[in-house]
């Protein structure tokens, strides 16, 4: 019997001696990669990221592009929230300009991290124009002639209109996007969206930025957000800050470094 119990340990002990080699030659499985959600500002659409998706779907990223009305940060923080219900686990939430106000605006705790590019990033109660203060941050271009309004259809608005702005086609070169080749710059003009006016007068609610790890990319030869404005605001945040030397469209211009900064974000 003792050979026998002997026989037995010893088996035992190469079972386990096994178990223990084959679970150390496995690898253990990577955590699932993060959904990266990009929300665009105003003067623009979705296709403004395409540059950054496709980069982040190469690096095996699933990456969504929703539609951000521009009718106000309530609302559009709705529409970009039936968005992020259809996702299933954690989400990295970017936004480039006004997309920045938005994003402020979405409370969801599958946000694990925050990314603002050139973007608003208000506290609670702040309107966008304060950002565009040009006595405390003077710079920005965005005024008339190069800000023009129009009346819009706009189911949101008064009997079903609404006061819009946009760029004027002739100045979007030089203001919004100065770093870019004519033919970008024409793309761009091509699927530019206006803003309600509204929108940058409604109050921001409580940030979302102060319930997360923020990121910011400060744009430094910005025309329409000064770049003081966005280090004031990312400072204000405690967000990781990086600067490129770049028009405000920096998601166009400088899309490897803009994506950079979202795997970083993504961890």
């Amino acid at each position: 019997m003792t050979i026998i119990r002997i026989l037995r340990t010893a088996l035992f002990t190469l079972i386990l001696a096994l178990i223990a080699a084959t679970a150390a030659a496995v690898p253990a499985a990577a955590a699932p990669k993060p959904t990266v959600v990009l929300v665009h500002g105003a003067f623009a659409d979705a296709t403004s990221w395409d540059a950054v998706a496709a980069q982040l779907r190469g690096q095996g990223y699933q990456v969504l592009t929703p539609d951000n009305p521009l009718r106000g940060p309530g609302y559009d923080a709705a529409a970009i929230q039936r968005t992020l219900d259809t996702v299933e686990g954690p989400i990295v939430l970017v936004g480039h300009s006004y997309g920045g106000f938005v994003i402020t605006n979405v409370h969801d705790p599958d946000i694990e991290s925050m990314v603002y590019v050139a973007a608003f990033a208000p506290s609670q109660g702040e309107v966008a124009q304060l950002a565009l203060d040009p006595i405390r941050f003077p710079g920005s271009e965005l005024l008339p002639p190069t800000l023009q309004v129009e009346l819009v259809d706009d189911p949101q608005g008064i009997a079903g209109r609404n006061l819009d702005g946009y760029v004027a086609p002739d100045r979007f070169h030089d203001v919004f996007a100065q770093d870019v080749d004519d033919a970008t710059a024409a793309q761009m003009l091509a699927h530019q969206k206006s803003i309600a006016v509204s929108a940058n007068l409604q109050p921001s609610g409580p940030p979302a930025w102060a319930e997360k790890p923020s990121w910011y990319v400060v744009s430094g030869q910005d025309r329409v957000i000064p770049a003081s404005s966005q280090r004031f605001m990312a400072g204000r945040m405690g967000a990781q800050t990086s600067e490129l030397d770049s028009s405000h469209a920096s998601l166009v211009s400088h899309p490897g470094e803009v994506t950079a900064v979202i795997v970083t974000a993504a961890g």
